[in-house]
């Protein structure tokens, strides 16, 4: 195949901002079968065929290299896999989506205010509570990367299904890690940020997976169509 497939959010607010910036770029994405319909196209640019999914859909897909380009969280190409980011160019961020990915503690824990001393307790449950401290999270590769990286080894995960910052009142895990614009909730939840647990910085992002087929022609196209998007080509 000498054409791009771009791959775009199937429904919600990420949907019609995507297609706000496509359209502010002078390329409106049409989706001709309605909400049903999982494929469209971009107005003008006949090689590109774009195929609607969900955005966790979309960051696999772009690991994978079944698709060329598309607009996904950059949580969710680190939280697919480790090796994520190695496998994708991020050629530019959309300006919307923002979050962070963070550890919250309770804020009875008024000793524990950095990873570090997360570390510490994490021992602490281990010999005097006779088991592991509990980590309530959705991003369970992002939790266990940054966990590594800081030391901290003594801990189980709970993956989390539903509310994860319900979880530390409920008794189901004692820390979480998750998503967080604004922070309110977790404040509503007696939870708060440590003050380095910002894990990952987030936001909707036009991203090019580095596994697809490059050849020259296809190559040319891409890098034609992310100039158009004013955003950095593939080299």
């Amino acid at each position: 195949m000498n054409g791009l497939t771009l791959a775009v959010p199937s429904k919600g607010r990420l949907e019609e901002l995507t297609r706000q910036f496509f359209e502010h770029q002078g390329l409106p994405i049409l989706r001709p079968g309605g909400a049903r319909s999982y494929l469209g196209a971009v107005e003008g640019v006949p090689d590109v065929t774009v195929r609607f999914f969900p955005a966790a859909e979309i960051a696999r897909e772009l690991i994978r290299g079944t698709v060329d380009i598309g607009v996904t969280g950059r949580d969710l190409i680190h939280e697919t896999t480790e090796s994520g980011p190695a496998c994708v160019h991020i050629a530019r961020g959309l300006g919307f989506g923002q979050a962070n990915v963070v550890v919250a503690v309770p804020d009875a824990w008024i000793d524990v205010t950095h990873m570090h001393d997360l570390a510490d307790v994490a021992s602490d449950f281990r010999s005097r509570h006779k088991r592991w401290m509990r980590v309530a999270t959705k991003y369970v590769t992002i939790t266990r990367s940054h966990f590594a990286k800081a030391g901290i080894a003594e801990y189980r995960i709970v993956e989390s299904l539903g509310a994860t910052e319900a979880a530390p009142a409920s008794g189901v895990a004692d820390i979480i890690v998750d998503i967080t614009t604004t922070g309110s909730t977790l404040a509503a939840n007696q939870l708060r940020v440590l003050e380095d647990g910002i894990l990952l910085e987030s936001e909707a992002c036009l991203i090019v997976s580095r596994t697809a087929r490059w050849t020259g022609k296809r190559k040319d196209l891409l890098n034609g169509l992310l100039e158009r998007l004013e955003a950095v080509g593939l080299e």
